[in-house]
């Protein structure tokens, strides 16, 4: 069976020969071979890296096609991240954002999902220090809308983005809470997945991972507990939530 990178290669080599007519009909001929996702450590790189540069630093990304498209972080100030996201197609940078949070929030882009086409999801961490140009914008009507109560505790924000412009369409809070006095509480993003309708996400938790109307649920043992959530789409409902020794 022909693997993805032999696929690439030959398709490519159709490309090149005039077979086929751009690099989009590439992407859309490779996105029926699967959905790619990528969540591990984030990276630093500036806007300015040429693809070489960021490749080099062996942080999540998603390649399908002609296309890839890398996420991760850049040190602004001794105590500040702010996300970065970048799209290059054939080693030409086509997109760099450095817009979606811009605040004393530590934030760090981890995480990556894409199917080669329109659906795109990026993961972010927030610690709470949002005071201005932050993903509360994005998130108005999402499922959970703002980091909560308290600061400090890392947690994820999930956001759904236009792969064409690296615009964000929607996103959503992704935290913990604990149960004594309400407070936001850490969770790390460790796997995501698309079956073409929601989106499976898999984390960390620590007490205590939210049940889909949002409130804590009742643990037992140590955390981090093993949280899967289900959301729809637009991220604006969570289907189904679980964790390990957790109800």
């Amino acid at each position: 069976m022909i693997n993805r990178h032999q696929l690439s290669k030959y398709l490519t080599f159709l490309f090149l020969s005039g077979v086929l007519g751009s690099d989009l009909a590439i992407s859309q001929v490779l996105a029926q071979s699967g959905v790619q996702s990528s969540v591990s450590k984030g990276v630093t790189f500036t806007c300015n890296d040429s693809e070489a540069t960021i490749k080099a630093k062996n942080g999540p990304k998603v390649a399908i096609g002609l296309t890839t498209i890398y996420i991760g972080y850049q040190q602004v100030s001794s105590a500040n991240k702010d996300p970065r996201i970048v799209r290059f197609d054939n080693g030409v940078k086509k997109w760099c954002r450095s817009d979606y949070e811009t605040t004393n929030d530590d934030g760090t882009g981890y995480g990556l999902l894409w199917d080669g086409r329109n659906v795109l999801y990026g993961v972010f961490s927030s610690t709470g220090s949002q005071t201005g140009n932050d993903f509360r914008r994005f998130a108005t009507s999402s499922w959970l809308s703002s980091y909560g109560s308290g600061g400090g505790a890392k947690v994820a924000v999930i956001a759904r983005i236009n792969p064409t412009n690296g615009n964000v369409d929607y996103a959503t809070f992704l935290s913990a809470k604990k149960v004594t006095d309400g407070k936001t509480n850490s969770l790390v993003v460790t796997n995501l997945s698309w079956n073409g309708t929601n989106l499976t996400v898999k984390a960390d938790s620590w007490w205590s991972p939210r049940r889909p109307d949002r409130n804590p649920m009742i643990c037992s043992g140590s955390s981090p507990f093993k949280y899967t959530a289900t959301f729809t789409g637009d991220l604006k409902k969570v289907n189904s939530a679980s964790a390990v020794n957790c109800t």
